[in-house]
């Protein structure tokens, strides 16, 4: 049975793998990267966001971080589910939550910067209601190449 839980500090090594995992398949490690896996409670969590995780039997098999840019403003960034646990619906399980959190904290659009090579991923963010607009100045990666958003 999968379970999704909130940020705890002893989870931040496994933020880091799983989204390790899918940026060093598709691209490389950035800085800004580097910045938020070197600190993911102050990079999102002192900031007013929040860190989602999937558990299943003990393992924490995806991630998912819900950053806030001002106050009707948040991000859904560093989603990474690891590869053996991918089809189960645990994508669907973390958007659910990150959303839901942005919606409880009084969130009024929220958006999604990523690369059209993730096509799996730009699915996911489109069967939750998210739409293409074009790439914003709201990003710090290289990689990305399209935006998507969605108006709550």
């Amino acid at each position: 049975m999968a379970a999704v839980v909130s940020y705890r500090k002893a989870y931040d090594g496994h933020f880091e793998r799983l989204n390790r995992e899918w940026i060093e398949a598709h691209f490389v490690v950035e800085d800004a990267d580097r910045e938020v896996f070197r600190d993911p409670e102050g990079a999102i969590i002192a900031r007013g966001g929040q860190i989602f995780f999937v558990e299943e039997n003990g393992k924490v098999q995806g991630t998912c971080a819900v950053v806030r840019h001002d106050l009707e403003v948040y991000e859904i960034a560093k989603m990474g589910v690891a590869e053996a646990a991918r089809g189960k619906g645990f994508g669907d399980l973390l958007m659910e939550a990150a959303l839901g959190f942005a919606r409880e904290v009084g969130a009024r659009r929220v958006f999604i910067v990523s690369n059209t090579r993730l096509a799996p991923a730009i699915r996911l963010y489109q069967k939750h209601g998210f739409t293409r607009v074009p790439l914003g100045g709201e990003h710090r990666y290289a990689r990305a190449d399209i935006q998507l958003e969605l108006t709550l």
